[in-house]
């Protein structure tokens, strides 16, 4: 689960329109995914007051996701299992914090070794937002030999530019990634790998 904030949502600093309706589909994937054992993983941007990602310091974005406030908090409808990893990423004042794969595991290293050491060689990606830390997300983990499956009705998009959604979802397919409903997850007969 990518990015899941207070701040991505409606009402937020930095709100993807319909940022809210991953949420449902992400939690019914989640269960599924702890029901058989597997990790189950949520990144969160957790910036500086100092970022230099933020406008008024010179970035990008407004300021959200601000170390410790409330917009920094994981969406309260989100259901995590007990036994989901936090991935911690953009602590630091010129990290853009995009890609989880970047990020750390609380208590761990980072997300990538995380994979690595649990032998994982396929995620199912969600979250927010499809054209940026979606993306980048998907994108490094495809550079390093892992398939991803990206829950098509469980990502929404930032779009500044009104096709940056389909384009961000364009290189992800290009750089092969699959994608397919949340709802495939749930198919008694299936289990995911």
């Amino acid at each position: 689960m990518v990015d899941v904030q207070n701040d991505f949502c409606p009402g937020g600093a930095l709100a993807v329109p319909e940022g809210d309706h991953v949420v449902p589909p992400l939690n019914r994937a989640a269960a599924r995914f702890s029901a058989v054992g597997l990790p189950v993983y949520a990144s969160r941007d957790w910036h500086p007051l100092d970022s230099m990602h933020f406008e008024q310091n010179g970035g990008t974005w407004p300021e959200h996701c601000v170390q410790g406030t409330p917009g920094a908090r994981l969406h309260p409808d989100l259901q995590l299992p007990p036994n989901t990893m936090i991935v911690t990423k953009g602590t630091d004042r010129t990290d853009d914090g995009y890609s989880a794969m970047e990020g750390r595991v609380a208590g761990r290293e980072t997300l990538l070794e995380d994979l690595a050491a649990r032998g994982v060689t396929h995620l199912y990606v969600g979250g927010l937002a499809t054209d940026y830390c979606v993306k980048r997300s998907v994108l490094d983990a495809l550079a390093q030999g892992i398939r991803v499956t990206v829950l098509d009705d469980a990502i929404r998009a930032v779009n500044l530019n009104p096709e940056d959604g389909q384009q961000a979802i364009a290189q992800m397919k290009a750089a092969g990634a699959t994608f397919e409903p949340s709802a495939a997850l749930l198919d008694a007969e299936s289990t995911p790998r």
